[in-house]
């Protein structure tokens, strides 16, 4: 159970490669999983319909699985009703489509892994295809073969079919279907290492440097959560001991609200001071020594949306 618990913890961070890739298995290994034990097509006039919803549904439901397990999802919408309303910019925007594109790009590998492997495998598109009502579609298939072959197409998943070409014509939507899953996962594939090549490209940092900032923002999540811990356990057993002594509680030190709220807004790369997450900004320009701090609520000019490439930085771990 323990050795299952590191995987998932390892699964969550979604923004590295070994973690995109242990989403993709677990997904494959659930979706075999699936097929072999929940899986049953009717061979009926249900076929389209019951295959369609097998092969799309639990994408879907993966896909919004992983905009709720974003850590980004809930940075945008905490507190959001609450926020002084600003007035419209086209730059607000775009970095909002920026940063919502950051987040649907990890939250679709699960989903098309989902697709991709139920493609391959082929018995969710075998049902479907063989309930699909188009006579263009019908005749394909059935070209060349015994005259009930149309009428009992929906029938051949079951094998309850007297045509005997049945395997011939579910093989060919077998073929179909893999041809079209190696064909999404190529897709994909090609896409994730167009945008990889753009983003590097773009990026305001040498590749060392990203490295070290990876790590960085690594170990300042994981330190995060330690102190936040720590912190809540001294404060608890501080109310604890004050009331069940009934003495007046010692003094003790907390961030304010304001200063939770500027950590925990997105993260904008600087290039005339740079800092490597919002946190170390935070530090270093509000509780920096008194000549270098600003006025609270001023921004520093020279911000820029965060690159493509930083994108971790924002993301830290998924929530559960």
């Amino acid at each position: 159970m323990d050795k299952l618990k590191a995987v998932l913890s390892i699964a969550k961070t979604q923004q590295t490669t070994l973690g995109f890739g242990l989403v993709a298995l677990l997904t494959a290994g659930g979706e075999q999983v699936f097929s072999a034990v929940v899986f049953r097509c009717p061979c009926s006039s249900w076929n389209f319909a019951y295959g369609t919803v097998f092969l799309l549904v639990p994408a879907l439901v993966l896909l919004i699985l992983g905009y709720i397990l974003s850590n980004k999802t809930w940075k945008m919408f905490t507190g959001l009703c609450f926020r002084k309303r600003t007035p419209f910019r086209l730059r607000n925007t775009c970095v909002f489509l920026k940063m919502f594109m950051q987040i649907s790009t990890t939250a679709m590998v699960a989903p098309v892994s989902w697709i991709a492997v139920a493609l391959l495998n082929g018995i969710y598109f075998e049902c479907a295809r063989t309930g699909l009502n188009s006579t263009l579609f019908q005749d394909y298939l059935c070209l060349g073969k015994a005259p009930q072959c149309q009428s009992e197409l929906h029938r051949f998943p079951c094998g309850k079919s007297s045509v005997p070409e049945k395997e011939d014509v579910l093989a060919t939507i077998r073929a179909e279907s893999q041809v079209l899953g190696w064909l999404l996962i190529a897709s994909i594939m090609t896409a994730a290492l167009l945008l990889t090549c753009v983003a590097r490209c773009r990026s305001p940092i040498s590749y060392v440097q990203l490295k070290f900032w990876q790590v960085y923002a690594q170990k300042e999540s994981d330190l995060l959560d330690r102190y936040a811990a720590e912190h809540a356990q001294n404060l608890a057993e501080r109310n604890l001991t004050s009331f069940f002594q009934q003495k007046p509680p010692e003094v003790f030190v907390t961030p304010d609200r304001n200063a939770w709220e500027k950590v925990s807004s997105f993260f904008h790369f600087s290039t005339k001071k740079l800092h490597y997450s919002i946190l170390h900004k935070y530090v270093e320009t509000d509780l920096g020594p008194t000549g270098a701090r600003r006025p609270s609520g001023v921004s520093e000019g020279g911000d820029l949306a965060i690159p493509t490439v930083l994108s971790f930085v924002d993301e830290g771990r998924a929530i559960l």
